[in-house]
């Protein structure tokens, strides 16, 4: 995925190495560390080369790397992130580790201004992971009933949006993606089939989705925002095989985000999305709503920062978060301006069955501290750390969790 978690490292190395150092350097090695609260610490070298342009905004980087991860033993990858412009980006990431997983990720997003009549993101994603967790479904889920298994997806997505106005796009999504959950891999957890059978998204399923959605959007940039508001309100269904056959599921729901300027370093982020099934045909586990982990994702898995991604499944999802934007210092290095964020934040929501059910009832909650190191106008890298009744999770990635 493009959320990889490499980019904090790099930033955090930009903090550390000075920069008559980096300037003279043809490239910047960064050691890396990632900590996940499921795929464990994973740890190597990651050197960097970022190209800027006359205004020092970051244009390209070229980030290939060797790691070392205890559950599945050396990899390497390869990456290219480019920004030709504000309104143009894309991107590709490959690699593999020694057993299990493997990767692929490319991405091309044009329009992203809206000042066309047209905007366009196409993603083509080969992924094989090991160390996805499932607890069961239901708000209540107990962290006992862990399990693991290897989940490997292909899929090609297309996302089309017609911009009525710089705020207001209408668009149509479609997603075509086989997903193969087969059993885990990691020695000291049960796998998913020992513990929940053969459960519905267990072995081979295809899924078609097709999505439409209205959106309104006032914010005053679409990578590091301070002021204005996303609004987005979507429909759609998951056929099996078709784009009308053998329905899986339809989907409804709300998601929003809003940033306010508080003073000249500070500001407020906001994020509340509520998700429907209103009806489920044999719905695979991987399709119900979910939350856990960093990042939001349209229809998809909810941050809930002090627990593994997708830690509650249900059919109906409610999140919130919050976090407070300080901007506590401000350098450069290695051609760019880089500004450094210190983000108290908290997260809050639950999972459902029934569509009467108030979303606003037994709640998880989560509260928790991140850094944001922020190039302006392309990149944002991310630490944070988040404490839930589960304990501590602490996540990296790039661009801004909500």
């Amino acid at each position: 995925m493009l959320l990889t978690r490499w980019l904090w490292c790099t930033i955090a190395a930009l903090l550390t190495v000075p920069a008559a150092v980096s300037a003279a350097a043809p490239f910047l090695p960064v050691p890396e560390i990632d900590v996940d609260p499921n795929s464990g610490t994973t740890v190597g070298l990651l050197p960097i080369w970022i190209r800027t342009d006359e205004q020092h905004a970051v244009r390209r980087i070229i980030a290939p790397d060797v790691i070392y991860n205890p559950y599945f033993g050396y990899g390497a990858r390869a990456r290219v992130f480019a920004f030709p412009s504000a309104d143009t980006q894309w991107s590709v990431v490959g690699g593999g580790k020694q057993r299990v997983e493997r990767e692929f990720d490319a991405i091309y997003e044009t329009g992203r201004l809206r000042n066309t009549k047209w905007s366009a993101l196409l993603e083509a994603v080969l992924d094989r992971s090991g160390t996805p967790r499932f607890y069961g479904i239901g708000n209540r889920s107990p962290a006992i009933d862990q399990t693991d298994y290897t989940n490997q997806q292909m899929y090609l997505q297309a996302h089309v949006g017609r911009n009525i106005n710089r705020a207001l796009q209408w668009s149509y999504t479609l997603r075509v993606r086989g997903v193969e959950v087969t059993p885990g891999s990691l020695a000291h957890i049960a796998s998913l089939n020992q513990r929940f059978g053969n459960i519905l998204g267990a072995g081979v399923n295809q899924e078609v989705l097709n999505r439409l959605a209205a959106t309104f959007d006032t914010r005053d940039d679409a990578t590091v925002p301070t002021t204005g508001f996303l609004l987005s309100a979507y429909a759609g269904f998951a056929a099996r095989h078709g784009f009308l056959n053998a329905s899986l599921y339809s989907a409804a729901g709300l998601d929003a985000h809003a940033y306010w300027m508080l003073a000249a370093d500070v500001s407020l982020a906001g994020h509340v999305s509520l998700r429907y099934l209103p009806t489920t045909h044999h719905t695979p586990f991987w399709a119900l709503s979910s939350l856990g982990g960093a990042s939001s994702e349209l229809e998809g898995s909810q941050p809930l920062r002090g627990f593994g991604t997708s830690r509650f499944y249900g059919r109906n999802a409610f999140s919130t978060s919050w976090e407070l934007r300080c901007t506590v210092a401000k350098f450069d290095a290695v051609g760019t301006h880089i500004d450094l964020q210190l983000t108290p934040f908290a997260d809050a929501g639950r999972v459902f069955a029934r569509a009467g059910t108030s979303p606003l009832s037994q709640l998880h909650y989560v509260g928790g501290l991140g850094v944001r190191a922020v190039a302006r106008p392309t990149v944002v890298g991310y630490l944070d750390v988040g404490y839930g009744s589960e304990g501590i999770a602490v996540f990296t990635g790039i661009n801004y969790p909500i």
